[in-house]
């Protein structure tokens, strides 16, 4: 397991829908900001706004990224959503397998690229 400097972060975001979710993905994949994206459907999110509380359908998206890029990662995120405020949020896994993380590093672009 490798994971120490925590190099490979997860960002998470809601969509209201997979195929929103799905283009949003194909774009960041194509701009080589996350290395996958797995599109989770069946989300049920309570949340208040706007002073009411809501209760939505929705999908969650878990991207794969290096933290180099997690920053231009959420700011894309963001761009991009169809939501006026996504929910977006990183994490740093405490550990990830040797060979995935290498993975998910040799897809990404890398640092000062475009």
């Amino acid at each position: 397991m490798v994971n120490k400097e925590r190099e490979i972060v997860l960002a998470l975001a809601t969509f209201p829908g997979e195929e929103e979710a799905a283009a949003l993905a194909r774009q960041l994949l194509a701009e080589g900001l996350v290395a996958c994206v797995n599109i989770v459907p069946g989300v049920r999110s309570l949340y208040r706004w706007e002073g009411a509380v809501q209760d939505e359908s929705e999908v969650l998206a878990l991207m794969k990224t290096h933290r180099s890029l997690a920053d231009e990662l959420v700011r894309r995120v963001v761009e991009l959503h169809p939501y006026d405020t996504p929910a977006v949020s990183v994490l740093s896994p405490h550990a990830v397998a040797r060979d995935y993380g290498a993975w998910v590093t040799g897809l990404l672009r890398r640092e000062g690229e475009r």
